[in-house]
């Protein structure tokens, strides 16, 4: 079962990458907003669908939770809008990169202090270790992407 829920995660994670470069190029065109709501309006519907054939909860207890857990549905929402507004200005890894480092900081803050019933993972240096790597890999991809744009412009510049 492990290896199947990493494999549905990979999978996971390659329709994210695809999900960004389509709609910030969707966005383009309809707006970044709009194509935010027709996002979740659309996902809302194949949900919607996927509930009434395959559902085995029960909807009635959304209202019985803590309103602090309600939040995440507003957490989702500012995550797609920020991911749509930036694919089209920094592109799709370093949008992606960036998501991963902000996850991992706050997820190592998360651990650290045990916060919303999470286990307690202390921060140490190998974890420590890992966040500067990863900060590394995100100038990296932010230097080459900046030298492809400039490329891109000259290019241009010299086709005209």
């Amino acid at each position: 079962m492990g290896i199947l829920i990493v494999f549905f995660t990979i999978i996971g994670g390659i329709t994210l990458s695809a999900q960004s470069a389509i709609n910030g190029t969707f966005s383009r065109v309809a707006g970044t907003i709009e194509t935010t709501l027709l996002t979740f309006v659309s996902g809302s519907m194949f949900l919607a669908l996927i509930i009434l054939f395959f559902g085995e909860g029960d909807l009635s207890l959304l209202f019985s939770v803590p309103t602090w857990q309600l939040s995440a549905v507003f957490l989702g929402s500012i995550f797609l809008l920020f991911n749509v507004f930036a694919v089209p200005k920094i592109g799709v890894i370093a949008t992606s990169i960036t998501v991963i480092i902000g996850q991992l900081v706050v997820s190592v803050v998360i651990d650290h202090f045990g916060w919303f019933n999470s286990l307690l993972i202390p921060l140490d240096l190998k974890r420590m270790v890992a966040l500067v790597f990863m900060m590394l890999a995100l100038y990296f991809i932010f230097k080459g992407n900046v030298k492809s744009s400039n490329n891109k412009i000259k290019e241009e510049e010299v086709g005209t």
